[in-house]
């Protein structure tokens, strides 16, 4: 194939990107490398949609840009997007039956962005319906390859979930299906999942990345993200996904695109580093508290101090979270009602029974019961006495964070209180799948940045994730905490033996 030491499908987005610049490789090569891949791995059920013909179509363009010497910093690096941003080339489903074979006319903007750095799409990745879920047991989809809906598995055990809503993007990066890929973040969907599959995940500061083109769940916590094996490579995409979008999102931040890679190997000598007592109480699993506290020393050696800080609301962001979350579920999902797009039911006697029994066929069960959720809670009577509290108690857990930013300048944890539990495990209890999400929720619920980065197995020889916290746009500082950890150790080197 080429002069590369490594097998394509080993290689990271930065080692890529270097070998086709350097035409070790060509992207038709690259592309038809990991379609073949994802093809020979569908039991894993991580992709939804592929299409050949595109995908080739954008590699032979991206080799005649190279050919050119007019290369993008992607250009024609192999990527994937979660099934949660519409595309012109492939389905847009959400996971959902209700958007089963919808085409989207246009692309969302993190797509469009990253194909404007010379990114060539491979297909789209499983996800939780409507990124509702932390397991990716909920989708509706058929994966490709398969007959019928069928639950993401986890590379490192196939018998276990991979985390969710971004568990197919997470599946397939950890299984050297791809490169990279995107996925969305609401309340840790791309930091649990990352951390379960053993890869790195960030979630950017609120505002950061265009929602245009990203099908909604929560407006005010729904963000993009990159997931990929290093920070490194993180930094890379991030760097081509962020930007002012004003046109577009109304929540998108006017702040410049930037470079997040430009502080990788400083030095992080006095770096301050808080750790919150309230993410190391009995609910954490001994081996995952084993795996973060032997990452935390790892930072000491590289000079980083260790500073207890406090974030007294945690327990908190679980009943906040899930009030604020499935109200802006049951606003936005309001559209989906069988008259404008996507799917409606056959027999029907009038209009209100073709909204009832088109919502009744297009939803799964985690989404209809968010929105039963959120209706209630948006209802005459109890808005201000759940909805209204529930946003006061986020201001004061926004306010905690910048309490303990006084004390130091990130904060690590866990990301989730166990590794990846078996496929079925919470089945009958939706409640244990909320209760996974509480190191997550509170920095999504204050619109911080946070990344999931490797930090050793756990039981059963699962992946275990260290979360980073940083204060609003501080990627970068975040971005580089991460890299140093992953020049020291090779938890993000180690690789599922399915892969």
């Amino acid at each position: 194939m080429s002069s590369c030491t490594k097998a394509l499908h080993d290689l990271g987005v930065a080692e890529l990107a270097a070998a086709l610049r350097a035409r070790q490789v060509c992207a038709v090569e690259v592309a038809q490398h990991f379609l073949a891949r994802a093809k020979s791995q569908s039991d894993l059920g991580a992709y939804v949609a592929l299409n050949e013909e595109a995908t080739l179509a954008q590699a032979q363009a991206a080799d005649a840009r190279i050919a050119a010497g007019t290369a993008a910093p992607l250009e024609g690096v192999a990527l994937a997007h979660k099934d949660i941003f519409v595309t012109r080339d492939f389905p847009s489903t959400a996971g959902s039956r209700m958007l089963a074979g919808y085409r989207s006319p246009f692309d969302a903007t993190v797509v469009q962005r990253l194909a404007q750095a010379g990114a060539v799409t491979l297909g789209k990745l499983n996800c939780d319906e409507f990124a509702m879920g932390s397991a990716n047991e909920n989708s509706a989809v058929a994966p490709w390859g398969h007959a019928g809906p069928a639950p993401v598995r986890n590379p490192w055990d196939r018998r276990r979930v991979p985390g969710g809503s971004s568990g197919g993007s997470a599946v397939a990066v950890a299984a050297r299906l791809v490169p990279a890929a995107t996925g969305s973040d609401t309340g840790g969907s791309i930091r649990q999942p990352a951390a379960f599959c053993g890869i790195t995940g960030i979630k950017p500061t609120y505002g950061r990345a265009s929602r245009y083109g990203m099908i909604a769940f929560a407006s005010s916590l729904d963000q993009a993200g990159p997931m990929a094996r290093s920070a490194e490579d993180c930094a890379l995409l991030l760097s081509a996904m962020c930007g002012p979008d004003p046109d577009r999102d109304s929540t998108s931040l006017d702040r410049p695109a930037e470079d997040f890679g430009r502080a990788l190997g400083d030095s992080i000598e006095g770096l301050r580093i808080g750790v919150p007592a309230e993410f190391f109480g009995p609910g954490l699993a001994p081996d995952v508290r084993a795996a973060i506290d032997a990452a935390l020393k790892e930072y000491e050696k590289l000079g980083a101090k260790r500073v207890p800080v406090s974030l007294p609301r945690t327990e908190l962001s679980i009943p906040v979270y899930y009030t604020i979350a499935p109200a802006e579920a049951s606003s936005n999902l309001s559209r989906f009602d069988g008259v404008k797009f996507g799917h409606r039911a056959k027999d029907y006697t009038d209009l209100a029974d073709m909204y009832r029994k088109t919502r009744a066929e297009g939803f799964g069960a985690e989404v209809k019961r968010r929105i039963m959720m959120g209706t209630y809670v948006l209802s005459h009577g109890y808005y201000d006495a759940y909805y209204l509290q529930a946003q006061k108690i986020r201001r004061m857990i926004a306010d905690d964070f910048q309490n303990a930013f006084r004390h130091c300048d990130l904060i690590a944890g866990p990301v989730a209180p166990t590794v990846a539990w078996e496929i079925g495990a919470h089945g009958n209890d939706p409640l244990a799948d909320y209760l996974a999400d509480i190191f997550t929720l509170p920095a999504s619920l204050a619109g911080l940045p946070g990344i999931s980065l490797p930090a050793g197995l756990g039981a059963d020889a699962m992946p275990v994730g260290l979360q980073l916290i940083g204060n609003y746009f501080d990627e970068a500082r975040l971005l580089n905490a991460a890299h140093r950890l992953q020049q020291a150790t090779d938890f993000h080197l180690r690789q599922p033996g399915a892969a």
